[in-house]
């Protein structure tokens, strides 16, 4: 089922209380939501099509052996941005609280937006998010140049593949990311079954 937008609703910033619920749910959740970057007089937004749940017992996860001056904004508040760096790459999560965080993996550009955003690295990079300005903002504050939004975009489980997570030699066999089968911007698809 692709609902989209439909009768263009008011888009509305979402809030504290959307962020604050099991993580693998909020990131199920996130998926076709809207990520707004306001920067520099431009605003740019792209449709969230791919992430990656890390849980606090996730061998996988930054905030597995607790909390350190690197990983702090996990263990912020449902709704903190935790921004990291690999590889000279950065990479934007969205926190759910006790040091468990959604990695945003892949977006759909919607609004100026000419760089590919079909990875972690890439999303970051054409959105212009970065661990030095903005790791740890709050995305439910209305002051914040960066949030997510609701445009009344809805999928239904068929829409979403659940599959194993990319790039880490920990619980890499643990089935925690999602993203939406049918989207054309996601880094890395897995093989269906016709």
């Amino acid at each position: 089922m692709r609902d989209g937008v439909g009768a263009n609703p008011p888009l509305s910033r979402l809030g504290r209380e959307f962020y604050d619920r099991d993580t693998v749910e909020l990131a199920k959740a996130l998926l076709g939501k809207i990520l707004v970057v306001a920067k520099g007089g431009v605003v740019k937004k792209c449709r969230i099509v791919e992430v990656e749940a890390y849980l606090r017992n996730d061998p996988a996860s930054h905030s597995y052996r607790g909390m350190t001056k690197r990983n702090k904004s996990m263990f912020g508040p449902p709704g903190t941005l935790y921004v990291f760096v690999v590889h000279r790459q950065h990479c934007a999560n969205v926190v759910r609280g006790n040091g468990e965080a959604v990695l945003l993996r892949a977006g759909e550009p919607i609004l100026n937006i000419t760089s590919p955003t079909n990875g972690p690295g890439k999303l970051t990079r054409a959105l212009g998010i970065r661990r030095e300005t903005d790791d740890g903002k709050d995305l439910t504050d209305p002051r914040s140049d960066i949030w997510i939004e609701d445009d009344g975009f809805r999928l239904n489980e068929n829409d979403i593949i659940v599959t194993t997570r990319v790039g880490i030699t920990r619980a890499k066999d643990w089935p925690l990311r999602f993203y939406i089968r049918w989207s054309p911007y996601v880094s890395k698809k897995i093989k269906e079954n016709s």
